[in-house]
């Protein structure tokens, strides 16, 4: 570390009935990840969003190399060299990589025109200087998702920006990428790169990042250095207690099958899958990205259709060819996208727990209000959605809140099943424990749970059995649980035998 990059002091951010942060101190380094670490909501996001321009300071200082600044857009922050990556990808889907690469900075001809063999080319050479065997002209809305997170870090860099801000960069990446990402990360820190790290993922931080700041309710708790603390430490300074009970499962074996998947086959994703899920279990779900679980459930859900193979639900071969299928068969399903698939983010958070009971508050034109409230209520009630007011907008609460909020939604229909995918995604590790606790009390209740999950620890602890797919098939199903392990899983999901 050779020199103070930035400095953020007592910086305060208000919005409408919300004092967002509250004198906020915060350092970087040059050559130095620093994490920035609190639960949803902490105002973590919201202090980068100031740096990048995108929100005004209310009160307190910026300095970057020494000097005050004042950043008053996007443009004075990359002109100052920061720029952000933002964990929601901003990339124009209609546009080819190489135009979002350069998108607003296009070398021009002399006739004014933009010089697309040129963009073209440097677009090229920086995909082939991170190793992605990609073509600059294709489409970005042809590219996974973890390729277009790839493609906003290299965008990032491109502007040879002094200070990084990754925003959860990791939560579409595999494995593999994760380990690119990193070596990439390592690469910009030789070169003097400062970078601001946001992740929830506690294992990543301590591969990656030299100092952790924890914020909490919009305050700033303290900085740590990485090697000198641990997971406790910081859970304590996240949540202010311990959290001694973090996965939370009373585990009750039954042999009552509810749902029952034979041999089913889509061309080219799924491959003659089978299995059977008990009453009151947590059926985990793993596999790398692309094994097909997603899809499959899509097509348990009717959301997709599948070429042949049987649903059967208590017993009785069913026929699920669109979601209402599945709901009048107490089949419920959590997206793991909430934000594009799942949330009205800009409803009530009533209208989003109740839009799929309509029938229980409403006759024809008539509105049964007091009963819609109740519902809406109680949902908020038992699962501590912290919302100001069930009137409250929902892109207006933290990632976790938005979670419970989704759950609460599939929970008004009384399911049997309820599948939830990648439950925990974006959610800070408090929250986690609070849908795990939620989860528990479910299956207690004779709910039978589907949780598809990238995170293995969440798998192995939360699970009663463990499906591992691999190429669009069931590899193995483990029911031990002594090979409920991280070897085992990863040993199946990459094709072992």
């Amino acid at each position: 570390m050779s020199s103070r990059l930035l400095k953020m002091k007592k910086v305060h951010k208000k919005f409408p009935g919300v004092h967002a942060l509250k004198g906020i101190n915060f350092e970087l380094e040059a050559g130095e990840v620093h994490a920035l670490l609190g639960e949803n909501g902490a105002g973590k996001s919201t202090l980068m969003k100031i740096l990048g321009g995108i929100y005004s300071i209310d009160e307190g200082t910026i300095h970057i190399d020494g000097n005050q600044v004042e950043i008053n857009g996007v443009k004075d922050a990359q002109n100052y060299g920061i720029n952000i990556i933002h964990q929601e990808i901003v990339l124009v889907p209609f546009l080819s990589i190489a135009e979002n690469l350069f998108l607003g900075r296009e070398e021009l001809k002399k006739n004014g025109l933009v010089n697309e063999k040129s963009m073209y080319k440097a677009a090229q050479n920086l995909l082939n200087a991170f190793d992605l065997e990609l073509d600059a002209r294709t489409m970005i809305k042809k590219l996974t998702v973890a390729q277009q997170q790839m493609i906003e870090i290299i965008k990032a860099v491109s502007f040879n920006a002094k200070i990084i801000i990754m925003d959860e960069p990791t939560s579409s990446l595999t494995d593999k990428e994760v380990e690119f990402l990193f070596k990439t990360v390592r690469s910009l820190k030789k070169q003097g790169v400062g970078i601001v790290y946001i992740s929830h993922r506690m294992n990543e931080l301590f591969q990656i990042t030299d100092r952790i700041t924890v914020m909490r309710d919009g305050e700033y708790i303290g900085t740590v250095t990485t090697k000198d603390t641990s997971n406790g430490e910081l859970i304590s300074m996240m949540v202010g207690r311990s959290l001694t009970n973090y996965y939370i499962r009373d585990f009750q074996a039954s042999n009552e099958v509810v749902l029952q998947v034979e041999n089913l086959s889509k061309k080219g994703v799924l491959n003659d899958v089978s299995f059977e899920l008990r009453k009151g279990e947590i059926l985990g779900f793993s596999g790398l990205i692309g094994a097909g679980r997603s899809e499959l459930m899509k097509c348990i859900f009717g959301l997709d259709f599948f070429d042949r193979g049987r649903i059967i639900v208590n017993g009785k071969e069913t026929k699920i060819t669109n979601p209402n299928d599945a709901i009048r068969n107490r089949i419920a399903y959590v997206t793991e996208n909430r934000k594009e698939e799942g949330l009205f983010l800009i409803r009530s958070v009533e209208y989003n727990i109740t839009i799929k009971v309509l029938q229980q508050f409403m006759n024809f034109f008539r509105v049964n209000t007091k009963k819609e409230v109740s519902i809406a209520n109680n949902y908020i009630s038992n699962l501590s959605i912290k919302t100001p007011s069930k009137d409250q907008i929902v892109k207006n609460l933290s990632g976790g809140n938005q979670q419970k909020v989704l759950i609460s939604r599939w929970l008004a229909t009384n399911p049997r099943v309820l599948i939830l995918d990648e439950p925990t995604r974006g959610v800070d590790v408090g929250a986690k424990a609070e849908i795990y606790s939620i989860m528990n009390e479910l299956v207690k209740e004779g709910v039978s749970i589907i949780m598809i999950s990238s995170e293995l620890p969440e798998v192995i602890n939360m699970s009663d059995r463990i499906a591992v797919m691999w190429k669009g098939k069931i590899k193995t199903l483990l029911e031990e649980k002594e090979k409920f392990s991280q070897e085992y899983i990863m040993h199946y999901a990459t094709g072992g035998e």
